[in-house]
């Protein structure tokens, strides 16, 4: 059995789910989020626990059970507390303002970067070197992350740029002369 596969989902209080078929909806106070889970994987409801089962032991199904029960529980999670990631800026003069719902990002460039908030993501500044991206969507919070950072990557020489809060940024050794 996936390890992964047979935990069993809690619902929180407030968290509603629907399923038709191979759609599901999970609705809670953070929001709404729908996917099209795989129909090799049946989903049976006893309450508030879910439980995934799959028809038999190959190995294509093991893997579609572990990732099926994940990317559910993802969706619960992030309807009812939702995902964040921070972000921190590195460097002279780097800094950022929100605009609107938009981030202006000021990074050492001849102009500065607009980054528009995707549908269901926030962000807060707050201060003009921190950015704290938050959305109930796992996947779209993390590649909004991972965008911010790479406009302006962290260097290994003084460790410059967008890195996330606690990254570890080795340095390297600068040259030397003779």
């Amino acid at each position: 059995m996936s390890r992964i596969g047979k935990k069993i989902v809690v619902l929180p209080a407030g968290v509603e789910v629907k399923a038709d078929g191979s759609n599901v909806t999970v609705k809670g106070p953070k929001g709404e989020l729908s996917r099209t889970l795989s129909s090799k994987i049946s989903m049976k409801q006893e309450g508030s626990e879910i439980t995934f089962t799959r028809p038999d032991d190959t190995k294509e199904m093991k893997t579609i059970h572990g990732t099926t029960r994940a990317n559910f529980n993802n969706m619960v999670v992030g309807v009812s507390v939702g995902f964040k990631k921070e972000l921190e800026l590195r460097g002279v003069g780097y800094r950022v303002q929100l605009k609107g719902k938009n981030l202006e990002l000021n990074l050492g460039k001849s102009h500065s970067d607009v980054v528009e908030a995707p549908t269901g993501i926030t962000f807060t500044v707050s201060s003009v070197t921190s950015i704290v991206v938050e959305g109930a969507n796992k996947e779209v919070v993390g590649e909004t992350a991972a965008y911010i950072r790479s406009l302006r990557p962290p260097e290994p020489y003084k460790g410059k740029g967008v890195r996330y809060v606690g990254e570890y940024v080795k340095h390297k050794e600068g040259k030397t002369g003779k």
